[in-house]
């Protein structure tokens, strides 16, 4: 065994197809670990990672092909033993490996045992799906018989059909009475910090480091949550402030500057969405593990589909009704005052102009014709409640989940949050943007107004929550 000092080495061990790839790929947040198919044996060969705290290794987990005939290999190493000699466990599985079927008939087993042996301690993953067999208690005898500790992880305990009442009530039998649920398609919230907390308890002398590792990961969780908040809160805050000129009355032209702001706001959505899959260390491009609620790399739902913000529970004034269908309005007012009535008043030649301040050249554009197109206060509703549900959705999913996100329906138990972004009054924050077309990032650029605009970031990303 490793000495105190060294790394914690632990094997990640079980029969075919339970899962011990997917609980690598979630611990280690990289969906690129290993292989992890519905096939069964896809692991064939013993891989390492190291989880890492504060730039330290704390904990390399290593694994180990699925064991597929414990029942045969069990009789087998039963018969090297000779009439009346009583060897203990470690000698036995050691007698094993030096056989000839070590590399053939029983090789996959032979490389579980080997790495088993050569840690100091094994997470034993089970399927908690599956009924308890005869095989099952027959992997653990050999396991056992490698005189390490042995903690069983209950994957996919989030299933309909799990049976992790019968499998805590096997292993209990056999003396295994620290048990954890795991789920690696849906992790639980302290599920990370449970596993390694009670990983400490079996190698005591590593529970510094366990416990370091514990608090990196939290640290970098509240980091993760809090940036990905505020890459929303950018998105909604420079669309609120997106302000785009059209000039004269030309109907073609404003058509063609309304087609082009739509597309301008979908590409912004989709490269939120990709920002948050890479700080979630998802891939945009894994069919497996990155679609989550995108087809062919985009969203399902048009953000500009009436019918899409209906779904998602926003209703629309009649005064709106056309604006928010289109998705975009076109901005007739300034400083509080229609063009009618700032025209009305002589703003433009009297003193009151300078009252005005920024708004001056605004009320002047519009009264050389020019017209403003915004983003709808229905479209800015509409993203918040999308890139809420799939912060949500990612925090919740494991490295290991092979099937798209579905995120929840806002219509079914909403919380306070969802009312609030759907039917509440629009976020001050999100209001006095619209009086700072200077906050909405341009192409190559960067959104102006220093503290001022990172306070309005700030407090929209606080109600994202």
């Amino acid at each position: 065994m490793s000495g105190m000092g060294e790394i914690l080495r632990v094997a990640v061990v079980g029969h075919t197809n339970t899962g011990k790839t997917s609980l690598l790929r979630t611990l280690a947040r990289d969906v690129g670990f290993g292989e992890v198919s519905d096939a069964a044996g896809t692991t064939r060969h013993v891989e390492g990672l190291q989880l890492i705290a504060d730039g330290i290794p704390a904990l390399a987990l290593f694994d180990t092909p699925g064991m597929e005939d414990a029942i045969a290999l069990l009789e087998f190493i039963d018969g090297l033993a000779a009439p009346g000699e009583r060897i203990d466990g470690p000698e036995r599985i050691a007698r094993f490996l030096a056989t000839a079927q070590a590399g053939t008939r029983f090789e996959q087993e032979a490389k579980v045992l080997r790495q088993l042996l050569a840690s100091d301690a094994a997470l034993y993953v089970v399927d908690a799906r599956d009924p308890v067999l005869p095989k099952h208690r027959d992997e653990l005898a050999l396991l056992a018989a490698c005189a390490r500790p042995l903690l069983p992880v209950l994957n996919f305990v989030a299933a309909p059909a799990t049976r992790a009442a019968d499998w805590r009530a096997a292993l209990a039998r056999l003396g295994l009475h620290a048990v954890l649920g795991f789920d690696t398609v849906a992790p639980p919230l302290d599920g990370e910090r449970e596993l390694f907390d009670t990983l400490a308890t079996l190698v005591h002398g590593h529970r510094a480091a366990l416990q370091r590792l514990i608090e990196a990961r939290a640290r970098e969780a509240g980091e993760r949550r809090s940036a990905a908040r505020r890459l929303v809160a950018e998105l909604l805050v420079e669309l609120a402030a997106r302000r785009e000129p059209v000039a004269g009355d030309d109907e073609a032209a404003l058509q063609q500057a309304l087609t082009a702001l739509r597309d301008e706001v979908r590409a912004r959505e989709q490269g939120c969405v990709d920002a948050l899959l890479r700080l979630y260390r998802f891939r945009a491009d894994d069919a497996r593990a990155g679609e989550l609620p995108l087809t062919d790399g985009r969203w399902d739902d048009d953000l500009f589909n009436p019918e899409t913000l209906r779904q998602m529970g926003i209703r629309l004034g009649t005064g709106a009704a056309a604006g928010a269908a289109a998705g975009l309005g076109i901005d007739l007012v300034a400083g509080g005052l229609t063009l009618g009535a700032a025209a009305a008043l002589g703003a433009v030649a009297g003193g009151l102009w300078q009252a005005f301040g920024h708004y001056g050249e605004r009320i002047a554009a519009k009264l050389r014709g020019q017209r403003e197109l915004t983003v709808d206060d229905a479209i800015l509703r509409l993203v918040a409640l999308r890139q809420r549900a799939l912060l949500l959705a990612l925090e919740g999913r494991g490295h290991a989940a092979m099937t798209p996100i579905v995120l929840p329906s806002p219509a079914a138990g909403a919380d306070p949050a969802v009312q609030r972004w759907r039917s509440g009054a629009l976020p001050p924050a999100l209001v006095r943007a619209r009086a700072h077309p200077e906050w909405s990032v341009r192409a190559g650029g960067s959104g102006e107004g220093g503290e001022e605009r990172d306070a309005a970031v700030e407090a929209v990303a606080g109600l994202l929550d």
